[in-house]
C-alpha cells in the first residue's frame, strides 16, 4: 500500500468498522511500514474468520485499487476475567 494513502486508509477503515460493524468492540486500524493492522475485541469469533472477512469488506470499499497484498491473522488474545 502507498505510504501516501495508508494514514487515511486506517482512519477510514477504522469509522467504517466503528459504524457498521457494532459487534466489533475497540476496533482501531493502523498504517505502519505499508501494511494496515485492524484489532478489535469481541465475544463471539474466537478464530477471528469473520473480523477478517470485514476486513476484507472495508479493503475493498475504500482501497481496493492500491491494495496488493494478502490478508493474515497475526494472533488471537482471549480475555481472562
Amino acid at each position: 500500500m502507498p505510504a501516501t494513502v495508508g494514514e487515511e486508509a486506517a482512519h477510514d477503515i477504522t469509522g467504517e468498522c466503528r459504524l457498521h460493524y457494532p459487534h466489533e468492540n475497540n476496533v482501531i486500524c493502523s498504517f505502519d511500514g505499508g501494511k494496515l493492522r485492524l484489532i478489535a475485541e469481541n465475544n463471539y469469533d474466537p478464530e477471528g474468520l469473520n473480523l477478517m472477512d470485514e476486513f476484507s469488506d472495508t479493503i475493498s470499499a475504500y482501497i481496493a485499487e492500491l491494495f496488493d497484498g494478502t490478508i493474515r491473522l497475526v494472533g488471537i488474545e482471549k480475555r481472562v476475567d
